[in-house]
């Protein structure tokens, strides 16, 4: 596995720790100290695949991403990325997206949060509250099943509610199994 490292102009691909440590080492903003070395050797030598972000100052990073490439072209080329590949497996893992327009007609079951618009009854004002929804219906997708219980809410509560995205965390479904 081998680490790339940005700060602003200054980048590099290498392939072990050391040389990685050099090369922040020779910039004199970053000051590198013994806290910082450890830090690094402890992300590149763990399994944890996303990038890692060091702040120098406010608003000031520099950045290591582990990656497969073996140059810096094939790496800016973007030919080393495996998406949606789980350690140890040959199949991918579909996307959050494609799951969601996958079709498979079937009863499935939504869970939805969102903001409900409620009339405060002591001040006659008008307040959002979280409100967890959770509805099981006849849907051929994830995305459908996401219409159906919007269009549900939509007619019981009030207009200015407001709905989360589909492919958004406020939405999660699960197929049950077939319609009979």
């Amino acid at each position: 596995m081998n680490l790339y490292l940005r700060y602003f102009d200054n980048e590099t691909l290498v392939s072990n720790v050391e040389d990685a440590i050099a090369f922040l080492a020779d910039i004199d903003e970053i000051g590198m100290d013994a806290n910082l070395e450890a830090d690094i050797r402890e992300y590149a030598a763990s399994e944890v695949l996303y990038p890692k972000r060091y702040k120098i100052r406010p608003r000031v990073y520099f950045i290591i991403i582990k990656t497969e490439a073996a140059n810096m072209q094939d790496f800016k080329e973007k030919k080393a990325l495996h998406p949606g590949l789980e350690l140890g497996r040959e199949k991918p893992i579909p996307s959050a997206v494609m799951r969601l327009n996958e079709e498979l007609p079937g009863w499935y079951e939504g869970s939805l949060d969102f903001k409900r618009v409620l009339l405060v009854p002591g001040t006659g004002k008008f307040q959002y509250r979280d409100t967890h929804f959770v509805a099981q219906c006849k849907a051929v997708s994830g995305m459908d099943c996401y219409n159906r219980i919007v269009e549900y809410l939509r007619s019981r509560v009030d207009e200015r509610s407001q709905f989360p995205s589909a492919k958004g965390k406020n939405f999660k479904f699960r197929y049950l199994g077939q319609a009979k």
